[in-house]
């Protein structure tokens, strides 16, 4: 785990990658985030599409929390629904008219330096969705997860179709695993985030 300007900690999937300790700086900055805002209620904002290899993290972690057990009105962006460039305007509106009581963590690919392929990062603050190939979103979110799935100077759009889907999905285990972990123990400081188990 690296740490950079602006408190965005790198961590590493490819090496000894360490759930703990990525739930632990997550919640940390969650609580941090709930207490300022005074807000107790948590949604994922995963972002992107099943369209393109490379874009399509975002969903597979909205996905997969929901196959955990994460109730469905925490999560906006799955494989099913996606949230991409051509909605993310209106998903974003939607998100804050409906869901203004919750700290918003945005999850996305994205593209960096070629060392730091395979790395997760996590910060405070928004993201800007689609800048590293060229794309003109609004930033979104009070907490920022991404997965860097690739390397690109000039934002070449062609990038995201090009990446291997072992890399997506190594990525997607990590941060799912990561993020039910830290969840599971903010559980009782958390509105109604997971599914009450249903009995056979």
């Amino acid at each position: 785990m690296k740490t950079w300007n602006r408190e965005i900690y790198y961590y590493d999937t490819a090496f000894e990658f360490e759930a703990e300790l990525f739930a632990g700086h997550f919640l940390n900055l969650l609580l941090e985030e709930m207490k300022r805002q005074k807000k107790s209620k948590v949604m994922f904002l995963c972002i992107g599409t099943d369209r393109s290899t490379g874009d399509s993290l975002g969903p597979l972690i909205g996905y997969k929390l929901m196959k955990q057990g994460v109730k469905h009105d925490r999560i906006i962006g799955t494989l099913e629904q996606p949230v991409h460039a051509l909605n993310l305007e209106d998903s974003v509106k939607r998100m804050e008219k409906i869901y203004y009581d919750s700290v918003i963590v945005a999850v996305d690919a994205s593209v960096g330096n070629v060392e730091h392929i395979g790395y997760i990062t996590l910060g405070r603050g928004s993201l800007r969705p689609g800048l590293g190939v060229r794309k003109n979103l609004d930033a979104v979110g009070d907490i920022f997860i991404t997965g860097i799935v690739g390397a690109s100077k000039d934002g070449d759009p062609l990038l995201l179709q090009n990446i291997r889907l072992s890399l997506v999905m190594r990525l997607a285990d990590c941060i799912s695993k990561s993020l039910l972990l830290g969840m599971s123990a903010i559980g009782k400081y958390v509105d109604n985030f997971f599914m009450e188990p249903t009995l056979l």
